[in-house]
């Protein structure tokens, strides 16, 4: 195998991983949901029970990472 098929195999690892970890991280799935609907909360003032609060209109990944947030 060629070092650039085996660079080319690392960064789609990379990527798959990022992928599935901002997918389960409250802090990278919300960040959007955060910015437009908690912006004005600091770190430990709330931000999980302000996205909770919006949940009706969060994005179906923040739902998601902040469900699997509660399972841990």
């Amino acid at each position: 195998m060629s070092k650039s098929n085996v660079a080319a195999i690392a960064l789609l690892v990379a990527f798959s991983g990022a992928a599935s970890a901002q997918s389960s991280d409250p802090r990278g799935a919300c960040k959007a949901d955060y910015d437009k609907f908690c912006a004005g909360i600091a770190p430990g003032g709330g931000i999980v029970a302000c996205l909770n609060g919006k949940r009706d209109q969060l994005s179906a990944t923040c739902k998601t990472a902040l469900d699997s947030r509660k399972k841990k």
